[in-house]
């Protein structure tokens, strides 16, 4: 019912594609990260709470359709709906059932629960396309607000040193993450990079609470930022904008700081290892969750789960996309 074509994984009996790589007439859309949701479609499908992210993405006056979660939507002979992955706000898998069964694409996902969108819903179905990015056994997370409470102990150490924090991380999904989870244990304002407002705004209008933001360059040069946390996107690196920071002690927020060397890879002090990506225990759950007599693996490291999979008795293979390795939301 559906197979990967030129522009990416492509539904003949509804002639759409979901999260195409190339420009397609209907490209129905997992969520609003750059390797999901490409520009220069002729019209988008997605879940309503993603659609001001797109919004954002895309150019102004594209055309942007929605359904609720659950909704189900006929398209040509078959029937889509989405329902939550847990990824980001407005994440969702894309269940599509006709003649060849039910099929469920996961999109991105993270079975833990996040404060920013919502949690993550087994869907049954006949055959799943999950998502790989984590899919070795050495990535398994440490629960979230340990992580959390990690982070905010650092902070902690540095303001007593006075130093300022440097937290990079991605501007959709992760940086809002980080603001609604510190919510939760502190009231202390974060300074942010400009790339990361317009997405944090628009989670602030779906009424996720975070910790007061003020954009750096609206600091007044002769205040000090010792002891001040600030978010930042890694592009930031080596630019102007770092030098008003000081003495800083920077960090990576992701999943692929479980990866021992990859902190002196990214050249920080420390690496946060936090991910909005499921982990391999997380994957296994979910698959036998779904109850899938086939499984087809994508994204990251989907030769060595498929491989496992089989080992267990189940159909797999994998899909390669023009999207591998290193996630942009890891």
């Amino acid at each position: 019912m559906l197979q990967v074509a030129p522009d990416g994984l492509y539904c003949p009996a509804g002639n759409f594609y979901i999260d195409p790589w190339g420009a397609v007439d209907r490209a129905v859309v997992t969520h609003a990260h750059g390797d999901h949701a490409r520009a220069g479609s002729r019209a988008y499908f997605c879940a309503a709470p993603c659609r001001p992210l797109l919004e954002q993405r895309l150019e102004p006056g594209t055309t942007i359709e929605t359904a609720a979660y659950s909704q189900k939507v006929r398209i040509g002979s078959v029937t889509v709906s989405f329902h939550p992955a847990g990824h980001i706000l407005g994440s969702a898998q894309v269940r599509v059932e006709g003649d060849g069964g039910v099929w469920v694409v996961s999109g991105d996902y993270k079975r833990e629960a996040d404060p920013t969108c919502e949690p993550f819903e087994p869907v049954r179905c006949d055959t799943f396309i999950t998502e790989s990015t984590f899919g070795l056994p050495i990535f398994r997370w440490d629960p979230a607000p340990q992580v959390i409470a990690e982070l905010l102990h650092w902070w902690d150490e540095n303001r007593a040193a006075g130093l300022t924090t440097v937290l990079f991380c991605y501007t959709l999904g992760k940086a809002q993450r980080v603001l609604a989870a510190l919510a939760e244990v502190t009231d202390r304002p974060v300074l942010v990079h400009g790339a990361m407002i317009a997405m944090t705004d628009v989670y602030r209008r779906a009424g996720v609470r975070m910790l007061p933001t003020e954009l750096l360059v609206d600091r007044a040069r002769q205040k000090p930022l010792a002891g001040e946390l600030v978010l930042a996107p890694l592009l930031a690196r080596g630019t102007p904008w770092m030098r008003r920071l000081g003495e800083f002690s920077d960090a990576f927020a992701s999943g692929t700081m479980r990866v021992r060397g990859m902190r002196r890879q990214r050249n920080v002090d420390r690496g946060i290892v936090l991910s909005d990506h499921a982990d391999w225990p997380a994957l296994l759950q979910t698959v036998t969750e779904v109850g899938a007599s086939r499984v087809l693996t994508t994204h990251g490291y989907p030769e060595p789960l498929a491989r496992y999979l089989r080992s267990q008795g189940i159909e797999s293979g994998t899909i390669r996309t023009a999207w591998e390795g290193e996630a942009a939301s890891a």
